[in-house]
């Protein structure tokens, strides 16, 4: 989905100056979480430096969508957005990683018992990131 708005010259929201940075700060938090979890899952146990290899993998996403938009007409390419992505990334991972509150309210899946992760196993483990 980032991508695919990378490439329309115009994106609907509000016209408050400043406010595109709070979407690319969200986005870009959701998408790190989701690639930590994706490499959480992959590995099948805890990875030690996975929070900052996702932080990394989002960052030089953030670099190429700005990239990318830069051959998109109408589009211009902003340090503050892609410093904005990889703050938003970077927060998002650190409470994933160190808040098990947020870590469980992520993982409750609707309709089960049991979360994705195994947070029991995984709390004190994921602490050492």
């Amino acid at each position: 989905m980032i991508f695919l708005a990378s490439t329309r010259s115009k994106i609907a929201g509000p016209s408050i100056e400043g406010s595109d940075k709070v979407v690319h700060f969200s986005v870009y938090g959701l998408l790190a979480t989701l690639v930590l979890r994706a490499i959480l899952q992959s590995k099948g146990k805890i990875v030690r430096h996975a929070a900052w290899l996702s932080i990394v993998l989002v960052s030089l996403y953030g670099v190429s969508d700005e990239w990318h938009q830069s051959f998109t007409p109408g589009r211009s390419v902003e340090f503050a957005d892609w410093l904005a992505d990889t703050l938003g990334g970077a927060l998002a991972v650190s409470l994933y990683s160190l808040w098990p509150w947020y870590r469980r309210m992520l993982e409750f899946r609707i309709g089960g018992s049991k979360p994705r992760l195994e947070t029991a196993s995984s709390a004190g483990a994921i602490s050492n990131l």
